[in-house]
């Protein structure tokens, strides 16, 4: 055999061994397709923004196949909770390969496509600074007093904004001491979704309250009957004042000094009383009655007592002590 001959036995050799090759190649690659296409195929997106509390394989994946059963069952799959609204989190292919075979996941019964590292993502809507700040304000000019006072917000700081679900939000304001929104206050606003409570932000509000205060003109002395000569209403804020201070002129008159008091100051219903009607050793009227019946007998005043106040008194007749309350600077009145 000359080398002609030779060399062209041997390319027919090679030609036939590599068309060989491509065609088992062929036939493998066509048989693979077939099963990848009679199996049902997972493929897990690399990034996915969720809705729920809970990251359901069905959310993060397109499921396809034949068998319809299985599908369904696949999309129910717990991978994990959620992140936080505005949050995310990552799954990698060992923990979903982990849920699926705590699912009784047959994996070769499956074609799984999962990239290295699953970002899920949680959708949000924000509630910023700004809107809390103008919550909080709504709530305070409805529930301040109004009457003749004037409410000024002078400062509502708000910690940070608020990230919630999407869905249905609400919101309730709340105030440990809403009955008195004034001064330095802690106010409380909770946020719902679809009825659910979901995050609570505490604001903190200074609120000037503009109002009459009865205050003196000059300075009085301890006792002194005061008039309306002795007293002024003067605006201030009640935030910086005790909670007893007197608003009113008419409560005032008629009343006197439990002690000296320096001029402009405000003053509190503990440094003002009613002055005694009838003082120790006064001879008074003693009166009892019932049904018609009136009995009177004259008596002597053990104890100083103001109008209204229960006091002790002598019948100068009998000698008899007998608690009765104060009528007038003329007369005491016993049950009878």
């Amino acid at each position: 055999m000359n080398d002609f001959s030779l060399k062209f036995q041997m390319s027919k050799r090679l030609c036939h061994g590599l068309f060989l090759f491509l065609a088992v190649a062929f036939i493998w690659g066509v048989a693979a397709e077939l099963t990848a296409t009679e199996m049902t195929t997972v493929r897990v997106r690399d990034k996915v923004e969720i809705d729920d509390n809970e990251v359901l394989l069905g959310q993060i994946a397109v499921i396809e196949g034949g068998d319809i059963q299985l599908i369904q069952q696949l999309k129910g799959i717990v991978i994990g909770k959620a992140p936080l609204p505005g949050k995310s989190r990552n799954y990698d292919q060992h923990h979903l390969k982990m849920r699926l075979k705590q699912h009784h996941i047959n994996l070769s019964a499956i074609y799984l496509e999962v990239p290295r590292r699953v970002e899920i993502s949680r959708s949000y809507v924000e509630i910023d600074k700004q809107k809390i700040r103008e919550i909080v304000s709504d709530f305070i000019i409805q529930n301040s007093p109004r009457e003749d006072k004037m409410v000024r917000i002078k400062e509502i700081r708000v910690p940070q904004s608020v990230f919630l679900s999407k869905g249905r939000i609400t919101y309730k304001v709340s105030s440990p001491r809403s009955w008195e929104l004034m001064g330095k206050c802690s106010i409380a606003v909770e946020f719902s979704v679809n009825g659910h409570s979901q995050k609570r932000v505490w604001a903190t509000a200074r609120v000037e309250v503009l109002g009459p205060v009865v205050v003196t003109r000059k300075p009085l002395g301890r006792y002194k009957p005061i008039t309306e000569d002795d007293i002024a209403l003067k605006t201030m804020d009640l935030a910086d004042l005790p909670s007893n201070v007197i608003t009113d002129l008419e409560a005032v008159l008629g009343k006197r000094t439990k002690r000296a008091i320096g001029a402009q100051i405000p003053l509190r219903a503990d440094v003002i009383e009613l002055p005694p009607l009838v003082k120790r050793g006064d001879l008074v009227v003693i009166i009892a009655e019932s049904q018609g019946l009136r009995i009177t007998a004259r008596g002597r005043v053990k104890k100083k007592g103001r109008r209204g106040e229960r006091i002790p008194v002598v019948n100068v007749d009998s000698k008899k002590v007998l608690y009765g309350r104060v009528i007038d600077a003329n007369t005491v009145k016993v049950d009878f």
